[in-house]
C-alpha cells in the first residue's frame, strides 16, 4: 500500500509541474506579445533644444514610452501635458496643452487630444477636442470643431491650419462672427 501511495504521488508530482512548466510558458508568451511601455514616469519634464538654445519645454503629469514590439516607437501622455513654444530669442512664442497626448518619433507627429488649447504671444487663444503638431513642418491642424478667442472677438469653425506658435492661421468653414474694420474711413462692417 505504502508503495501504491508513493507511486501515486510520484505521478501527481510530476503531472503538477509538466502542467506548471506550461502555464509558465503560456503566460511568458502573453507577456513578449503585449505592448508594454519599456519606460514610464510621472511628473516628466523634458527640454528641447536647437544649437544650445531652448526651443520646447514638455510637462507630462505621466508618460508611457513605447519602443519595443511596435511599428513606430511613441510616447503616450495619459494624464495631460503643458508645451511651451521658444522663439529664435527663446522667449516664448506659443504654448500648447492637452488632456491627453501621443507623439510619434520617426514621424515626429503629436497628437492632442481633449480640451487642447494652444494660446500665441498675443493672448489669442484656440480651444479645440483634437490637434496634430507636425514638428518637422512647424505646423499644427485639425479637422475638428475650432473655438479661436481673441481680445475683440470669438471665431468658429470647423478645421483649422496654422503655424506651430499659431500666429498665422486658417480656419476652415467659418460659422462665428468676425469683427472687421475698414481701413479706409475707420469705420466697422
Amino acid at each position: 500500500m505504502i508503495k501504491f501511495l508513493f507511486i501515486v504521488f510520484l505521478l501527481f508530482t510530476a503531472y503538477f509541474f509538466v502542467a506548471c512548466s506550461n502555464d509558465i510558458k503560456q503566460v511568458a508568451a502573453i507577456h513578449q506579445n503585449r505592448k508594454a511601455p519599456s519606460q514610464i514616469g510621472d511628473s516628466i519634464t523634458l527640454l528641447y533644444t536647437d544649437s544650445a538654445m531652448l526651443k520646447i519645454v514638455l510637462k507630462a503629469n505621466r508618460m508611457l514610452m513605447f519602443d519595443r514590439n511596435v511599428s513606430e516607437p511613441h510616447t503616450v501622455m495619459p494624464k495631460g501635458f503643458f508645451v511651451t513654444m521658444f522663439d529664435q530669442d527663446e522667449k516664448i512664442s506659443a504654448t500648447l496643452k492637452g488632456k491627453f497626448g501621443v507623439r510619434f518619433d520617426n514621424t515626429k507627429l503629436m497628437i492632442a487630444r481633449y480640451k487642447v488649447e494652444v494660446v500665441n504671444v498675443k493672448g489669442e487663444k484656440l480651444e479645440t477636442e483634437r490637434l496634430v503638431w507636425d514638428e518637422n513642418a512647424r505646423r499644427i491642424y485639425t479637422d475638428a470643431f475650432v473655438k479661436i478667442t481673441t481680445d475683440k472677438e470669438v471665431i468658429m469653425g470647423k478645421g483649422l491650419e496654422s503655424n506651430q506658435d499659431f500666429s498665422k492661421y486658417d480656419i476652415k468653414e467659418i460659422t462665428g462672427t468676425i469683427h472687421i474694420q475698414n481701413n479706409e474711413t475707420g469705420l466697422s462692417k
